[in-house]
This record gives C-alpha cells, structure tokens and sequence, in this order.
C-alpha cells in the first residue's frame, strides 16, 4: 500500500501521546502518508508546537489525543508508560496502542534493560494497565531520525518493520498502518515476544554508540554462497 492507496482509500486517525523527537518524527510520517494526526501533550504549548511542525491536525490534551484516533502512539519515555496507559485506560479502551518505548539504562557494560526480560516487557505492562486496549509493540527498534525519510529504504529495499501484538484487528491496523508509509510490515508473534524486540532495540543502541553498525551483525543466510537451510 502507497500513501496514495492511503489518501484514495483508508485514512486513520491517529492520536500521538508525546511532543519528543519520536512523537515529532512517527507523527510527521503520518501526516505524509495521509493520515490525521492529533498531539497530546501535558505542556500545551509543546503539543502546539509539535503539531505545528508536523502539520498535524491538531493538539490538546494526553486524553483529548487518547480519544482522537483508532490508534494511539505512546511516545513517552518507558518509565512512564505504564503510569500513563492506567491514567487513560478508560480514553485508551478498544484503541490500538501502538508502544514504541525501549526501556533502557546506563550499565557498566553499555545500555541495559530495566525489564526483567522474559515475559516481562512495557508493553505487556502497558496491557496490563489498559486492559480493554490493543497493545502492539511497534516502531522502536528504529532511531527516530529513520522516520523522518520519505519511504524509508535501505540497500534497495524497503524497512521491514517488525511487531508483536496478540489481537487480531491491531494486528491488521498495524500491518496497514505500517505499509502505508512505504515499510514491509514483519510480524513477530505476541505480545510474549515483545520483551525480544526491547532486547534487540537496546542491543542495537549499544552497537551504535560503540560505532559499530547492528545491521553487519545480521546479514542474510542466502547471502553464503552455496547456503541451505539448517536441519
């Protein structure tokens, strides 16, 4: 799906709870694959500043936002998600939540999850908080910088963009949601898997500051000459 299937066909409204650089950068590739958009922030003036430069549809409140879209997007930090999601589960019931949160601390041997890991996760948190929501884990393995390019592609492919969600229609908002800003949409299982994308999105963090490039350490099997698949 193109943003122009969007603008023909479906638009969704999606309200972003947040005004940082990952509300701004997710918001603003929204806004130009069709979608409306609405910011929420606890600051007034940020959220009218963010939704000014994204060209959103508008601002208000964290529940004003909360009840806007069919999705919602948690651009906050982790610590605070899931005080958040409790706050508003009432706004937040029947909505796809999309988490993009990596929770994430300073260690002696580089960035460290605040998780227990496991089964444990912000947004099987966050679920739990904001029972009646659709929870998916989405959209933080990536820098925000990467969303702020028109179709993100790489090598001559498109991003894949990898998720966790346990319910259905979230997971066909998502996978939509996904495809109308030019990525491939990777599922990856339940949300009982999503603690494996904070890992990996804390993992790739520490890569990068080290210098190094994440992507060198996964290439592709088919790319060994001669490759099979393993038995």
């Amino acid at each position: 799906m193109t943003s122009l299937d969007v603008k023909r066909g479906r638009t969704m409204r999606i309200g972003v709870l947040g005004t940082g650089a990952m509300a701004a950068a997710l918001g603003g590739a929204w806004v130009r694959a069709g979608h409306q958009v609405m910011v929420g922030g606890r600051d007034p003036g940020a959220a009218a500043g963010t939704a000014a430069r994204i060209g959103a549809a508008g601002h208000g409140g964290l529940a004003e936002a909360a009840r806007y879209g069919e999705a919602v997007l948690l651009a906050v930090p982790a610590a605070a998600a899931e005080r958040l999601a409790a706050e508003l589960a009432p706004d937040l019931a029947g909505r796809t939540v999309l988490d993009c949160t990596v929770p994430m601390e300073p260690a002696a041997g580089g960035p460290a999850l605040t998780t227990a890991g496991g089964p444990d996760s912000v947004a099987a948190r966050i679920a739990a908080a904001a029972p009646e929501a659709r929870v998916a884990k989405v959209f933080g393995i990536c820098h925000e910088s990467i969303w702020t390019l028109p179709r993100p592609s790489f090598d001559g492919a498109p991003l894949a963009v990898p998720f966790c969600v346990d319910d259905a229609a979230a997971a066909t908002l998502t996978t939509e949601l996904i495809g109308s800003m030019g990525c491939v949409p990777q599922p990856c299982g339940g949300l009982d898997r999503a603690a494996l994308l904070e890992a990996t999105a804390v993992f790739a963090i520490g890569v990068w500051w080290s210098g190094g490039e994440a992507r060198h350490a996964f290439p592709a099997p088919a790319l060994a000459p001669g490759a099979v698949d393993d038995e």
